[in-house]
């Protein structure tokens, strides 16, 4: 096999792989390299929403591009992808009603169909859910959501298809530059050359930039999940964020309901440390508040819990584009909201590299430098931060 390729990419969660079949649509031979397994980090603990409501107008136009894979997966990709349209609402305290009002109004711009309903609305949309506090909800009648790592997998399929080459086990040691230039990596199966290399390798993504002499603000955000078995009188509901309750919950196939919470999050563990346990009192908070909003759950039991971690940036936003030195690119940073904008942005990024610039939708905002000139991405009409407060990136 040689080792020489027209790009090299590191990291096979669903950018990584994302990358690799758009870049080979386009004609290039990419190395996909990965130290573990496909869908690994993120990816593999992904909550799997697919919804277009962003308070920052690219992230929606990014979800709304990608959102078109999910549904056409099997014509536009090949394979699965498991979407499953359950219709998503969107709920924000009082004080944010005027910018989840203008939000919805910015969403329908680009093409999205959503709109404003009442909570009497919500309730016929699932009844067994407690809507007395909800005045207004953003709401999407075709999104739902999809399973991360068969997306992930499905993308790679396409991808070796098309010419590009998977190489599982190997762990990036070291990289190649010569006169400012990327010519390669070195790794635990030898070295590999390319003109271009993409550090798409998520919670890892900070070790591996600093190999490319181009450190990163980059920490970690970790969050517990759990899945509760339904009760009989419990419908497949939708899929809801519920910034009013902290929580975010959605269907899962075998009369199941995934809930996390929105401000349990732990930042700045090691992209290493161990995932195999949920905090202590995670399960009972997280069952105390999904109950608050669908009472009936109670009289569910606990099925599962695990646990995820993604890479997190100052701004919560992602990092896509130029850095470092010539040919060098990064795609990380996603902070818990990478898997359902990934068609979108692999799609970009192969743009951005054949042809100089992305001209589906302009992603020049994800600036890796934007931290240096001291510049944060924010929503016209921002909520803050969906983790919590600011971490220490």
């Amino acid at each position: 096999m040689t080792q020489n390729f027209d790009v090299i990419i590191i990291g096979a969660g669903v950018m990584g792989t994302s990358l690799a079949f758009h870049l080979s649509k386009r004609g290039l031979k990419p190395l996909l390299v990965e130290k573990n397994q496909v869908g690994f980090g993120a990816t593999g603990s992904s909550s799997g929403l697919v919804r277009m409501h962003y308070d920052l107008k690219v992230e929606s136009q990014l979800a709304w591009e990608s959102f078109h894979y999910f549904k056409n997966w099997a014509e536009m990709v090949g394979g699965e992808c498991g979407f499953r349209r359950t219709g998503f609402i969107h709920l924000e305290p009082a004080e944010q009603h005027h910018n989840l009002r203008a939000n919805v109004e910015m969403q329908k711009g680009i093409g999205i169909k959503t709109e404003i309903i009442t909570g009497a609305d919500v309730k016929k949309l699932s009844p067994s859910f407690y809507t007395d506090d909800i005045e207004i909800a953003a709401y999407e009648p075709e999104s739902g959501y999809a399973d991360a790592t068969l997306t992930a997998n499905s993308f790679l399929t396409a991808a070796k298809k098309l010419g590009a080459v998977f190489m599982q086990d190997c762990e990036v040691i070291g990289s190649q530059i010569s006169h400012g230039a990327v010519t390669g990596i070195r790794t635990s199966r030898g070295d590999f050359f390319a003109p271009i290399v993409i550090n798409a390798a998520g919670a890892w993504a900070g070790k591996i930039s600093e190999m490319f002499e181009y450190p990163i603000q980059l920490s970690t955000w970790t969050h517990d999940v759990l899945h509760i078995r339904r009760p009989a009188n419990v419908e497949e509901h939708l899929t809801v964020i519920d910034m009013q309750r902290g929580l975010y919950f959605r269907p899962d196939t075998g009369n199941l309901t995934l809930v996390a919470l929105t401000d349990d999050s732990r930042f700045g563990e090691s992209p290493d440390a161990e995932r195999h346990y949920v905090e202590k009192d995670f399960v009972e908070r997280a069952i105390e508040r999904v109950i608050g909003r669908v009472p009936a759950l109670e009289q569910g039991s606990l099925h599962s819990t695990h646990v995820g971690r993604d890479s997190l940036t100052k701004d919560q936003r992602a990092i896509i584009g130029k850095a470092g030195p010539e040919g060098y690119y990064l795609v990380t940073g996603f902070s818990g909201t990478g898997f359902k904008i990934s068609p979108a942005v692999g799609l970009c990024m192969s743009e951005l590299i054949v042809d100089g610039e992305a001209k589906t939708i302009d992603v020049s905002g994800f600036d890796p430098k934007r931290f240096e000139r001291g510049e944060i991405l924010k929503g016209e009409f921002d909520y803050g931060f969906i983790w919590g407060n600011e971490p220490n990136a």
